[in-house]
């Protein structure tokens, strides 16, 4: 096991990291930004280095800083938690010239899941089922009409190099889709500095459905079951659980040798995350692949007992999956996430600010992932996530009332938050039917007016 680790990440998922370490015998050092300098991950890492200004591209996105925090601490190895560096790989390629082990997949292996197109087709090649689409990159306007008057609209165009929601369109007719076309690559190359997009068949009414995967060094792979995460809005998911209703056994079981067998051939190690639409005939088609690990992670720790964040340490100094999971692993009961969000509930807009009152809910079967408290100020630099709840039942039923309860008794106040929109959702009866997809949210929010 490493003797020193560097959490490239702040907030939560940074205090989420220190927490494993510190379980695992491993010291930690966090680095921050000067906005986080009161933070709790600062606080309760073993070591702290600031490594720059507020803005992300002057701290926590610096990776000359991030390398020079690390060799200045001279850790053995760094985690970067998810989202800002987590799937860079060139920031993995500096980490393994300058000897300092990236907890993640190696770095080819993360360039070729991170293009979602040759993602695509590096997933189609290993027989797991995508979406009909383009063979590749889509050229022009004219190529993007040929293809799409093959596959049938409506159809979808995605940035190459995206995520988020950002340089995707929704094309229905032909005399839409120049114009689309054209705001689609121009956000795509505003975002990401690549324009390019590739085109795939759209489902009007898909669940979105991912599978956990875990791989070690030594060629072997498995999955943890699939999580539910649907309610978003704006592409942005608010609430996940574990597992999903709609997933069968003989769909999980023939899924989960697909995933190993493909993820054994190109070369995966550590945690990842493969994402799927799934139609209305309940048939799965692979969208893209997270080469890290979930903000979501905490439902599937839930249901299979088994700590991810450790899991990847492991993995990272070497053991094998054998030596870090038990011989057989099953669901156990029900869990369901919200994020817990720094926003107006219905307005949507970021809130900002010093937290007056913090009280988190607890109880048999309630985790809050949260690096906040009461005096705490949410700086307005970053993602405004704040805290994740989540709760165990012995089913759904049992898991939704827990949450409308724990719910209630969680207090932030001197910002506004996301806690009476969860509420909202949860009192709603097609979501408790469970008859929900990605649409869920737009429905939601025109009956709300």
């Amino acid at each position: 096991m490493f003797r020193k680790v560097l959490i490239a990440n702040r907030g939560e998922i940074a205090l989420r990291v220190i927490n494993a370490c510190r379980e695992l015998g491993v010291r930690t050092v966090a680095i921050y930004s000067e906005a986080d300098r009161n933070s709790l991950h600062v606080k309760f890492a073993d070591e702290a280095i600031c490594i720059g200004p507020p803005r992300p591209a002057d701290s926590y996105l610096n990776v000359p800083a991030v390398i020079s925090a690390a060799e200045i601490a001279n850790v053995d190895a760094i985690h970067p938690g998810y989202g800002l560096l987590s799937e860079n790989a060139n920031f993995a390629e500096v980490c393994r010239a300058s000897n300092i082990k990236f907890i993640g997949p190696p770095p080819e292996v993360t360039r070729l899941m991170g293009e979602k197109e040759k993602a695509r087709q590096a997933m189609k090649a290993a027989k797991v089922p995508i979406l009909p689409g383009s063979d590749g990159v889509i050229a022009s306007v004219e190529e993007a009409q040929d293809v799409a008057s093959t596959i049938g609209y409506p159809v979808i165009l995605k940035a190459k190099a995206g995520g988020g929601g950002r340089g995707m369109r929704i094309v229905r007719n032909s005399d839409d889709l120049p114009n689309l076309y054209h705001s689609a690559s121009t956000e795509a190359a505003n975002a990401f500095g690549n324009g390019e997009l590739y085109m795939e068949k759209f489902i009007e009414q898909p669940r979105h459905i991912e599978f956990q995967v875990l791989a070690d060094e030594h060629g072997h792979v498995t999955t943890l079951f699939e999580r539910e995460c649907s309610i978003q809005r704006r592409h942005q998911k608010l609430i996940e659980e574990a597992p999903s209703l709609q997933v069968t056994p003989k769909l999980r079981e023939e899924i989960h040798k697909t995933l190993c067998r493909s993820l054994s051939d190109i070369g995966y190690q550590n945690a990842g995350t493969i994402e799927f639409l799934m139609d209305e005939d309940k048939k799965l088609y692979f969208i893209e692949m997270n080469t890290r690990i979930q903000v979501e992670h905490p439902v599937t720790e839930a249901i299979t007992g088994v700590d991810l964040v450790k899991a990847q340490l492991r993995i990272a100094s070497g053991e094998r999956l054998s030596d870090i999971l038990p011989e057989k692993i099953e669901i156990r009961g029900h869990a369901i996430e919200c994020r817990i969000n720094a926003e107006h509930p219905v307005k949507f807009t970021p809130s900002a600010g010093k937290i007056t009152a913090f009280n988190v809910p607890g109880g048999y079967g309630v985790r809050v992932d949260t690096a906040q408290y009461a005096e705490g100020v949410v700086p307005p630099y970053y993602d405004s996530l704040i805290a994740k709840l989540i709760v165990h039942g012995v089913d759904r039923e049992a898991a939704i009332a827990k949450m409308e309860r724990a719910l209630g008794q969680f207090i932030v106040q001197g910002i506004d938050t996301s806690i009476p929109l969860h509420q909202e959702i949860f009192a709603d009866q097609d979501f408790r039917a469970g008859e929900f997809d990605t649409k869920f949210m737009e429905r939601f929010l025109a009956k709300r007016g």
